[in-house]
Order: C-alpha cells, then structure tokens, then sequence
C-alpha cells in the first residue's frame, strides 16, 4: 500500500494573514485542539511594541521570551468556527491534515497524507477554485514509517463515544480491566455503577468499538511501513490448519 504526502500554501481571509504580511519575518505555527487555538509565534528579529500589542490582542499569552535569538511567544485562543473550513474540505477528499499549520508571509503551509494520489489531486481543484494555492511537494510514501509530527488529534479518537460510554471506558482502565491478567471484572465493574452488568458492559463495548473505528485510520498509516505479513495471516496453508 503506498501513502501520499502533499504540502502547499495557500492565501485566503484569516486572523492570521495580515500579521505575518506585516512582519516577513515572523512564524506562527497553529494547533488546533479540542476547544481552542494554541499558536507558536518566533521571529529572529527583535519585536516592535506595535507587533507584541498585536500578539496580545490574539488570545491568552501563556509564554513569552526575548533575548539575542529573537521573540518566542505561546499563545492560546477560542477556536474559530471549523464548519465550512480547510479543516473540513481535507476530510471531504479523504485527506488527514497533518499539523501544525504554518502562517508566514501571508502564507498559509499545510501537509496533508492520503491513502489515494487522485484524491490529493481532487483536494487540490477543489481548494484552487476559491483561493490562491501552491503545490509545493507530493511525495509517494512506501515502506517507510509515517512522520513522527503525523499525531491523532484525541478529539477524533474519541468522536461518536456518549459521556456514559467514556466513563465505562475510564472506569475499566482505572481498575486494571486491560491489563495481563486482568484487575477486576465486568461484574466488579457494574457493581461501582448504578447500572445493571447488562447494560454497563453494553456502554463499555460501543465504547471499544467505537474508539476501534475511529483509531483504524491511523492504525493503517502506522503499520503501512512495517514488514509485510508479521502474524503470517496469508501463510500458505492456514487455512487448512485452521479448518483442522
């Protein structure tokens, strides 16, 4: 199985475009978390006190530092509306963002993997008819681990699972439910719940299975590089092995 990785920039409408114009030499890498913003902002150069008050009108600063190598300021923020973003668009073309994105010179750089080459280039068009874009690498991925920075945002992980359902999940891992030999069982449980054995396991297995389906992506990008078959599933004469 081959993976795609695509990088490129591109210009359109954000908080962050102006500033990163007006300051060529200013960075501003953004992660995007479960509700809110944290921004990495560097320069080599020394601040201007117009730039350090617009970096306090961004959001909440959580760090700031000034010497001989230059500003290095965390910042954090609410999350913008992700409804209808480039966020969005990568999923609609089966795309997984990479982050963090990188604002500079009015750019926007983004990276981008995916399991089929045509969908890069269909995300591409689509991104093309609305703003200004620029490919700057597409690399065939093959027998090769997935970058180190490629992390599973935990909001995706865990989306779909009901608060119940998260809770059976904790409570399991707590009492040493996944462990070898287990810690306790599914009626011990039940028993620290007000809910029946019945429906407690219920929560905890939509729970796994869920978690399961959403981890699978993933799962397939971290084990694309690792040698072919390690468990022997396609051995010659496992099937007759097993029927025995």
């Amino acid at each position: 199985m081959s993976l795609y990785e695509a990088s490129f920039r591109l210009k359109h409408e954000c908080p962050y475009r102006e500033i990163s114009e007006r300051h060529p030499d200013l960075t501003i890498r953004e992660w995007y978390l479960s509700d809110c913003q944290v921004l990495e902002i560097t320069s080599t150069e020394a601040p201007t006190d117009g730039l350090l008050e617009e970096i306090d009108g961004i959001g909440t600063v959580l760090h700031e530092s000034i010497g001989d190598s230059g500003l290095h300021v965390v910042t954090q923020s609410c999350l913008c509306p992700l409804e209808g973003s480039i966020l969005e668009r990568f999923e609609d073309h089966n795309c997984l963002y990479q982050p963090p994105t990188i604002h500079r010179q009015g750019w926007e750089h983004y990276t981008v993997i995916s399991f089929d080459e045509a969908d890069v280039q269909a995300l591409f068009r689509d991104l093309e008819a609305d703003r200004d874009i620029e490919l700057l690498a597409k690399t065939a991925i093959t027998e090769q681990g997935i970058p180190h920075s490629m992390l599973a945002p935990v909001d995706q992980l865990f989306d779909g699972l009901t608060d119940r359902q998260l809770a059976s999940l904790e409570l399991a891992l707590e009492n040493g439910y996944y462990e070898q030999p287990r810690g306790t069982s599914l009626r011990e449980l039940a028993s620290q719940t007000s809910v029946a054995r019945s429906t407690y396991e219920e929560h905890l297995r939509k729970a796994e299975n869920k978690l399961m389906a959403n981890a699978g992506t993933y799962l397939r990008l971290v084990t694309s590089g690792t040698a072919a078959d390690p468990l022997g599933i396609d051995q010659p004469g496992r099937a007759e092995r097993s029927a025995n």
